[in-house]
């Protein structure tokens, strides 16, 4: 039997970079956007739980496919092992998101 393909992705969302694992990743059918199936989360048969896998697998519960906007995205790795998916706090200068909007809400942008 063929061994699966685990994927995991990192993005950015609200200021917080999640990191999930997930079977399937492919370009989307919505333009820019990329398309993850299959999320794949720890077992909860474990006595110690993690209150961060536990926040994000109840945020993605009955997902069955989600679309993460391409400039959210961080990185893509193809791993062997799966480890525990997380949530954890945007910190540093060393990342950003690409492209800054380019509109302000309040209506002060220039219009050209």
């Amino acid at each position: 039997m063929a061994k699966k393909t685990l994927y995991r992705i990192s993005f950015m969302c609200q200021g917080q970079v999640y990191e999930v694992y997930a079977n399937s990743i492919a370009q989307g059918a919505l333009f820019g956007f990329i398309e993850i199936e299959e999320l794949v989360f720890g077992e909860r048969s474990s006595v110690v739980v993690d209150p961060s896998e536990e926040k994000i697998k109840t945020e993605f519960e009955g997902v069955k496919r989600t679309h993460i906007p391409m400039h959210s995205v961080i990185r893509i790795d193809e791993v062997d092992k799966q480890g525990a998916s997380k949530i954890s706090k945007l910190e540093g200068n060393n990342i950003s998101q690409f492209p800054m909007p380019m509109y302000t809400p309040d209506g002060s942008s220039k219009k050209t």
